[in-house]
């Protein structure tokens, strides 16, 4: 009975450890997309030059400059995980979330201090980069040591599932205070709100992640001591495999759950609040589908996931992005955008604990963290960019011929690499 006891107790110990874990996660991602999805109310605020197109564009361009740091929060919190513990570095990247979004949230616009305000919104942005290109490589590597072997790829389904409920609570903020609040007054000062929620909540999460237990796997790993030598040298195959099994389904990603809004309003005509409602239902659909496809891969193995996401990606990305421009009402935009998000949710689902079975525990977060942050801040983070580039220059078809070659090019990663499930370097349970 003691025993059995002990084996509940630690069941519920590493419940309760995930879950801790996994709420850090959604107050980031709330944090992170709190800007792109006020950004067409602020954007006239910290650049009032330019048509819409434009603004957007800056607006986007600084969403880029944080994707681009998020490398740089994945070494040094990669390292700083694999040499003080997971649970150090969880603590140390939600508190910087936490300043950024402040920092955002109390900075004055162009018309009171001039140049100075987007160059104070970039910091912030930095922060924030180097915040959550730590978060993400540390908390799925907390995940997968923290999970069973049995169920990985179902917690790593609810993993995903807290990253998009915080992507989906700065959505419903988003729509709250369009319900609320006239437009000028969102776009005066009402765009702040979000931010001061976000840091918020950042804090309470601080206290909560400093009673998080340690990984088993961190407690008894060997001596060897992390760095991006170790990881170039001794993994590069591993290495180079997370950046090619990122760079598709990450671009695919912001397109569908993320860009599509500012698409829907600049190239189709929408309503703000229409391409807001569009965006709230189809990212609420997607969460449900996280575990289920999780689940799916404890059984049949993660790679024939990632092979079906490659080629359903491949194959529809251009037909959905042509399509979409040229809808003009709600449900016909809800299909479309919810068939990609769909698809993408075959990479979802299962991206973290793939990344982290490649590795072993000595250089296990910073292999997860630097390599995904560098495709992630390539693909994802430059989804935005690329595509108002094009529209801009008058040729915007042309970036759905991008989405189209880069899921591809991932494609070819996924046919290539070995099933996680049956090689996984992750040897706790």
């Amino acid at each position: 009975m003691a025993v059995i006891d002990a084996e509940a107790q630690g069941a519920v110990s590493r419940l309760r450890s995930i879950l801790a874990g996994s709420a850090g996660n959604l107050v980031e991602i709330y944090d992170w997309f709190a800007y792109s999805s006020f950004a067409i109310y602020f954007a006239t605020v910290f650049f009032p030059h330019g048509d819409r197109t434009l603004q957007l564009l800056n607006a986007a361009a600084v969403f880029l400059v944080g994707f681009l740091f998020r490398p740089v929060g994945a070494w040094l919190m990669g390292l700083y995980a694999d040499r003080r513990g997971r649970r150090a570095a969880m603590v140390l990247s939600v508190s910087l979330m936490c300043l950024g979004s402040l920092v955002i949230g109390l900075c004055p616009g162009y018309a009171a201090i001039g140049d100075a305000a987007p160059v104070i919104l970039v910091a912030a942005r930095i922060l924030q980069g180097i915040s959550l290109g730590g978060e993400y490589g540390t908390s799925a590597t907390y995940l997968a040591e923290m999970a069973g072997r049995r169920n990985r790829g179902f917690w790593s389904g609810v993993f995903y599932m807290t990253l998009i409920l915080g992507q989906l609570g700065a959505a419903l903020t988003l729509n709250l205070l369009q319900l609320t609040m006239r437009g000028e007054q969102i776009q005066a000062w009402g765009w702040r709100i979000p931010f001061f929620i976000g840091g918020a909540l950042a804090l309470a999460v601080f206290w909560i992640r400093r009673g998080m237990d340690e990984t088993p796997s961190f407690t008894r790993k060997g001596a060897e001591r992390a760095s991006v030598l170790t990881l170039v040298t001794r993994h590069p195959r591993a290495s180079l495999t997370v950046i090619g099994l990122t760079a598709g389904g990450t671009l695919t990603y912001y397109v569908y759950g993320a860009y599509t809004q500012q698409f829907l309003v600049n190239t189709a005509g929408f309503t703000k609040t229409a391409a807001a409602a569009v965006n709230t239902g189809t990212l609420a659909l997607f969460i449900i589908c996280q575990p289920f496809f999780g689940a799916l891969s404890d059984r049949v193995g993660r790679r024939p996931l990632l092979i079906a996401f490659g080629v359903l990606g491949a194959a529809t990305a251009w037909p959905i992005l042509s399509t979409l421009a040229h809808v003009h009402d709600f449900w016909s935009a809800f299909a479309l955008v919810m068939a990609g998000m769909l698809i993408v949710s075959l990479y979802t689902s299962i991206n973290a604990v793939v990344k982290a079975e490649l590795f072993p525990t000595e250089v296990r977060a910073l292999g997860v963290a630097l390599p995904y942050a560098l495709a992630n801040s390539i693909f994802g983070g430059g989804a935005e960019t690329v595509a108002l580039w094009f529209k801009h220059a008058g040729h915007e078809s042309r970036f759905f011929t991008y989405v189209t070659v880069v899921i591809a090019a991932s494609l070819i990663v996924y046919v290539w690499m070995p099933d996680t499930r049956a090689t996984s370097r992750i040897v706790e349970d």
